[in-house]
């Protein structure tokens, strides 16, 4: 795959650069989702990936609607956190005013990431054994809601 490196979105530390929109998936019913490469601002090194998917479904109930992975040397320096703050106008300007984000409940970086994006806890639930063995999920998942609000509000 030609991958550009022109950023969609910065914040003058990290880059958003596109890689794919997938249609939707009749499995899984994300709705449009949308991937990007995370690089340093200005470097085409990627350093984790973010989506977004704009779907409702039983299987984005423990997936969420925003998920992302920083490779192990980046982590620690709140990139993940950054990611996510430039994708709330994309957010917004898809009709949501919250979203949900998920991670396993031993996932300490990424509670603390939704913990300072301003997240509400909601809980943790139990995986259906079918999505656990389909998808390989943890059996019980953490949930946060993002309340999500224009840039110019």
């Amino acid at each position: 795959m030609f991958r550009r490196h022109k950023p969609e979105f910065t914040d003058g530390i990290i880059d958003l650069v596109p890689i794919r929109v997938s249609p939707p998936d009749p499995d899984l019913e994300f709705g449009n989702e949308r991937v990007w490469r995370i690089t340093l601002h200005r470097s085409r090194r990627e350093i984790g990936q973010i989506s977004y998917r704009d779907g409702e479904s039983r299987c984005m109930y423990y997936f969420g609607h925003i998920g992302y992975h920083i490779n192990p040397p980046w982590r620690g320096n709140h990139f993940a956190r950054r990611a996510c703050s430039l994708l709330r106008q994309t957010v917004f300007l898809s009709g949501k005013t919250s979203v949900v984000i998920t991670c396993d409940p031993d996932n300490t970086p990424s509670r603390i990431t939704c913990e300072h994006l301003g997240c509400i806890p909601e809980g943790i639930v139990e995986v259906p054994e079918d999505l656990q063995q389909k998808y390989d999920l943890n059996h019980t998942k953490c949930r946060y809601i993002w309340q999500v609000v224009s840039e110019q509000e």
